[in-house]
């Protein structure tokens, strides 16, 4: 088994990559509001930006995203991040996501 993570981006295309995943076969997982980083640093007084610069700099925007994570069989991982890639596109594009997987050695309540 495996964690697969998706750290998303692009929110406005969680609908659609849930709507693949189920068409899938894949209806298992869990969505997490996420921020990142940058949304700290907007909110750091001692950084030596200016309040305005650092504004202008850090896009608020982009510091939303969206963690989405499934457990899943290993015959899955391969499906699932192929279906998502098929939604999200080339993840080489800045602010679109990053995406990995972990093995999972141990796991309880899937009901199976």
């Amino acid at each position: 088994m495996q964690l697969l993570v998706l750290i998303l981006k692009k929110i406005e295309m969680m609908e659609d990559i849930i709507k693949e995943l189920a068409e899938e076969g894949i209806s298992g997982g869990t969505i997490l509001e996420g921020t990142g980083m940058a949304a700290a640093l907007l909110n750091m007084e001692d950084l030596p930006l200016f309040g305005m610069l650092r504004r202008i700099l850090v896009d608020e925007e982009k510091v939303a995203c969206k963690v989405m994570m499934f457990v899943l069989k290993d015959e899955q991982v391969l499906t699932t991040r192929e279906t998502i890639k098929k939604v999200i596109g080339d993840f080489s594009v800045p602010n679109t996501g990053i995406m990995f997987s972990i093995p999972i050695t141990y796991v309880e309540g899937l009901g199976e």
